[in-house]
């Protein structure tokens, strides 16, 4: 509005001096064939002039308004299909909230060592996709907001999903989604063989002793999947009562009998038993490429593979259950969501976006494409997530939540993480 003003001001001042001159010229100059050639040049410039000056008036109600909306920035990771369900989102968003514009960083790799960047040069985006095992880093260096008080209604979310995502009894972020882990199993090898499929009930003994009966080296096919990342011992370790850190974060447990027992029994399967595959043995072929190959019976991962196994696999497959260890079948729990920093600016319109991305009609958006259990009670309850499709026992990823353990992380866990891979690489690994 102030440069369209000071334009017209100027525009204004030089009509009137045009005029003026040209008033001037009348008055003072007798009239000859020679002075009123040059007066009428004089006035033929003026018309050209006062031309050019109403255009420019006109141009100038043309010229786009100052974009006067607060922008808010949003970071988050995710495949091209978790991009191609949030960008809609964000554009609806801004149709409810005239006010806000969103600058969306998707950043699809290296995302933490980004971030870590970012909130070093003070640039840290306002809205923070981030997840459990990162977030007491963030929270303990006071990089995040609490959002105890967010106003967030709690008793619409999984009470583990905001435990996992809460720092010292505060919560520093609002839960997306709920990560567990379960067995997949190849139905058709099972069927082969004549043998029940897995469930609630199944023991480490009679997990075993399937994996056994599955196993065909003749075809290259194996009972169950193997991988070293903690992600997926720790359903071993805390079914028999161990686990990386205590419940109060303050000690390591891996040295203790509980966490050695499991360490053992799933070693065991690779090294004594031989069900698993070695390294060698699936070469440069991943657990999921494996089990889509039908060279695994059994393979324990996450919901994240669902999109996956619906689009690739060519047999019948289902989930079922962790198997019991001497404590029960429990699987780490971890969870994303979404954050605000502390250095932000837009603390309210951070605020709004969140809880619109977080609302249930969006939960159950995000959990359409089968990639993530939703942390929303309501919406794991709808036909969204329970949607009929593979698997079959859909519910099992609700099921499992109750005897699931929030991940103990604390500030230096993936430090902690880097030094036990190096213990654990030679139990897992045992030379013939």
């Amino acid at each position: 509005m102030k440069l369209k003003s000071k334009v017209l001001i100027i525009i204004f001042a030089l009509m009137l001096f045009c005029c003026g001159c040209i008033q001037k010229d009348k008055m003072t100059k007798p009239a000859s064939p020679l002075t009123m050639g040059e007066s009428a040049g004089v006035a033929e410039k003026s018309r050209g002039l006062q031309r050019l000056v109403r255009v420019n008036i006109f141009n100038i109600h043309l010229l786009p308004a100052k974009d006067t909306r607060t922008i808010v920035q949003f970071s988050s990771w995710g495949s091209k299909s978790e991009i191609d369900i949030l960008k809609p989102m964000l554009e609806d968003f801004e149709r409810e909230n005239p006010d806000i514009k969103i600058d969306f960083m998707h950043i699809p790799q290296n995302y933490f060592q980004k971030l870590h960047l970012l909130f070093a040069s003070n640039t840290a985006p306002d809205v923070i996709f981030i997840n459990n095992l990162y977030l007491p880093l963030y929270a303990n260096a006071g990089l995040l907001d609490d959002l105890t008080e967010s106003g967030l209604d709690e008793s619409k979310f999984y009470e583990k999903s905001l435990l996992a995502l809460s720092f010292k009894g505060k919560l520093y972020a609002i839960p997306r989604d709920i990560s567990t882990l379960v067995i997949y199993y190849n139905k058709n090898l099972f069927n082969e063989k004549k043998l029940p499929y897995p469930d609630q009930n199944m023991t480490f003994e009679g997990f075993l002793n399937l994996a056994q009966k599955l196993t065909d080296k003749n075809k290259g096919i194996f009972g169950i999947s193997f991988e070293e990342d903690a992600l997926f011992y720790l359903p071993y370790l805390m079914s028999e009562g161990g686990g990386i850190l205590s419940d109060d974060l303050e000690t390591q447990i891996l040295n203790t009998p509980e966490s050695q027992n499991g360490i053992a029994f799933y070693s065991n399967l690779r090294n004594k038993y031989l069900v698993a595959p070695k390294k060698h043995e699936s070469a440069s072929a991943t657990m999921a490429q494996m089990f889509l190959q039908g060279k695994l019976a059994m393979h324990l991962s996450g919901r994240w593979l669902v999109p996956k196994y619906r689009e690739a696999a060519e047999f019948d497959w289902d989930i079922a259950p962790f198997p019991k260890g001497s404590q029960g079948s429990i699987v780490p729990l971890d969870a994303s969501g979404w954050a605000i920093s502390a250095q932000s600016k837009h603390k309210e319109e951070a605020m709004r976006l969140i809880k619109y991305l977080s609302s249930k009609e969006n939960s159950e958006k995000f959990s359409e494409s089968g990639l993530i259990v939703p942390a929303r009670v309501d919406a794991a309850a709808s036909q969204h997530f329970l949607d009929g499709k593979n698997p079959k026992n859909a519910k099992v990823f609700l099921d499992v939540i109750e005897t699931a353990k929030p991940t103990p992380v604390n500030v230096n866990y993936n430090e902690i993480l880097d030094s036990t891979k190096q213990i654990l690489e030679k139990k897992f690994n045992i030379e013939e």
